[in-house]
């Protein structure tokens, strides 16, 4: 197992001394940073943040009111870790692994303090299958078994990576995940389980540069702003823009094996949404549940802070585990301003010196940190590719892009979906801003798009674009004179703008159809808007015709329809023909 041992066999007990709030410092205890303790006389559970001399500062994940000075906290020795093995999908945990289902089922709706409950159930027994012979040479990553998890999932059972050596015994059965299941020739054993530190990314052989994109489903995230299988996207936007639903939507439909969604410090009926409505998805892969390959990881903003601050790293561990079973794994992260709030009020109890808005100094470097944990991957012990896609959503306040966390996480990640609460208020959702957002994917991703849908697929966008970026230039003219002033060229433009706008980037995620646009329905109803525009541009440079003939065009209007249609092709061949047929009417 890849966790701290004890540093001594007599365990040390300090006393506490001092308490402000998540923050509390004891005295007379040797650790080290980062060790798991127990605080006071209900075992609160906490861990070291700073040493100074004889003091030991120690965030707590429980809440403290009522604890004393002189309370009793003991030292675990090991590091605040995860349990990692079958049982972790279909799991709802809080931010430091605790099964919330275990615990209700345990205490009703209300935890009570200094309950502990493993990440894992230690009492179930899994079918387990060999995959490797006696005598056969193992290191770390490689799978030496597996475990039928869920109807659709088959977990695979590895070598943890610090561990090699040759099968001594290894057999099939029903064993409990701390059963043992292989002894190496070393008298190495291996469970069906691991523990990892949440703070250490997991290892892996090689680093390689992202190539195919995350499939999400939303049209204006795979057709003007796809992010990469291990790239890392932000969202930021203000309060009731649509960051939890775009999250959401990215969750249900994203073409990852594995998905693992952080509520950090969300308001309880936006989780609550999450908790309730998940069980119910069906998976678009199986048709089975969608929770057969999610874990959601539940940590509102009524729960204590500093589980909040931990729940990020539980979550980036948990899918750096599947990432090396060769998975893509896409982990949504709601919202990391909460987290940073978090930071910032565990780094003002500490006396920390504040950096910008009252933030500590190391924020940039923190989330630089969990940024860089996104990846594409080749595993220690797997063939297949893994990787893990880190999206965040950020809400700063007021929605003010210049506050610290949107711009240090702007440094970090290399698509930016900007959310606009005008655009918002106008019922247009998504709401991403397609003048401000960007990403830094296109050309990595170029020769994916153009094998797997169209050559023309680049030009295709660049040229909405560019049609997109005229319009916000004429909008003020015409905010000044009236679009009837402008020369027919320009108007002409707009209603283009205006097409693209309502039946390419609008999206309807509570319509059963609309909800998700594959690929293939996307580049036809871009193929059927520019053939509108350079038809009509046909006939106004080449035949005179007048722009209010144009304009007029009804079939344009029927492009809109494609969105909630199955058979959408069928539709958009009608809508081209039709449209063609009216064009040559003007003549």
């Amino acid at each position: 197992m890849a966790t701290d041992k004890k540093q001594t066999n007599k365990k040390q007990i300090g006393k506490l001394y001092r308490i402000a709030g998540p923050v509390v410092v004891a005295r007379g205890l040797q650790a080290r940073m980062y060790d798991v303790v127990r605080v006071g006389n209900e075992r609160l559970m906490g861990e070291v943040i700073k040493i100074d001399g004889e003091d030991t500062i120690i965030q707590v994940y429980e809440d403290t009111t009522g604890i004393t000075p002189g309370e009793p906290v003991e030292n675990t020795g090991e590091r605040l870790s995860v349990e990692l093995g079958p049982g972790l999908l279909t799991s709802i945990y809080d931010g430091i692994q605790r099964p919330l289902p275990v615990l209700q089922a345990e205490m009703g709706d209300f935890i009570f303090r200094g309950v502990d409950a493993p990440g894992l159930d230690h009492k179930k027994r899994w079918d387990f299958k060999a995959l490797v012979n006696k005598g056969e040479a193992v290191k770390g990553g490689d799978v030496i078994g597996e475990v039928k998890e869920t109807e659709t999932f088959t977990h695979k059972i590895m070598v943890p990576p610090s561990m090699e050596g040759k099968v001594k015994e290894i057999k099939s059965g029903k064993f409990t995940v701390d059963e043992i299941v292989c002894v190496l020739d070393n008298d190495k054993e291996i469970m069906m389980m691991q523990k990892w530190p949440v703070r250490m990314p997991r290892p892996y052989r090689k680093k390689q540069a992202p190539s195919a994109p995350l499939l999400t489903g939303q049209r204006i995230f795979d057709v003007f702003f796809p992010v990469a299988k291990g790239g890392a996207a932000a969202i930021p936007g203000p309060f009731g823009a649509g960051k939890t639903v775009s999250q959401q939507q990215l969750a249900k439909w994203c073409d990852a094996d594995i998905i693992v969604y952080v509520g950090c410090g969300e308001r309880g009926n936006e989780m609550t949404e999450v908790l309730t409505e998940f069980p119910h998805l069906k998976d678009p892969r199986t048709n089975g549940p969608l929770m057969n390959r999610t874990v959601l990881i539940a940590n509102t903003s009524n729960m204590p802070v500093a589980a909040r601050e931990a729940s990020v790293y539980t979550g980036a561990t948990i899918a750096e585990y599947f990432r090396d079973m060769g998975l893509h794994v896409a982990m949504m992260a709601d919202s990391s301003s909460r987290w940073a709030e978090a930071m910032r009020e565990i780094s003002s109890r500490l006396e920390e010196m504040p950096g910008e808005e009252g933030y500590p100094a190391y924020l940039a470097t923190r989330l630089a940190e969990f940024y860089e944990r996104a990846g594409m991957v080749e595993p220690l012990g797997v063939d297949n590719e893994g990787s893990v896609t880190l999206i965040g959503a950020v809400s700063p306040p007021g929605g003010d892009f210049s506050e610290p966390v949107t711009q240090n996480t702007l440094r970090v990640t290399k698509t930016f979906w900007a959310l606009d609460a005008k655009l918002a208020q106008r019922r247009h959702f998504p709401s991403v801003n397609w003048l401000t957002s960007y990403t830094l994917y296109m050309d990595s991703l170029e020769p994916w798009f153009a094998k797997n849908v169209a050559a023309e697929w680049r030009s295709l966008v660049s040229t909405m674009m560019k049609i997109l970026q005229e319009e916000d230039k004429l909008l003020e003219i015409v905010q000044l004179v009236g679009s009837d002033s402008l020369p027919p060229k320009q108007q002409l433009t707009l209603e283009v703008a205006r097409l693209i706008r309502e039946f390419v980037l609008q999206q309807n995620a509570f319509h059963d159809i609309d909800t998700y646009c594959e690929l293939k329905k996307s580049y036809t109803l871009m193929k059927t808007i520019l053939l509108y525009a350079d038809l009509a541009q046909s006939a106004l440079d080449d035949q005179g015709a007048r722009v209010q003939d144009l304009l007029a065009i009804k079939a344009k209007d029927r492009i809109g329809e494609a969105k909630f249609e199955k058979d959408y092709q069928k539709l958009l061949k009608e809508v081209q023909a039709e449209m063609e047929t009216e064009f040559k009417q003007l003549r």
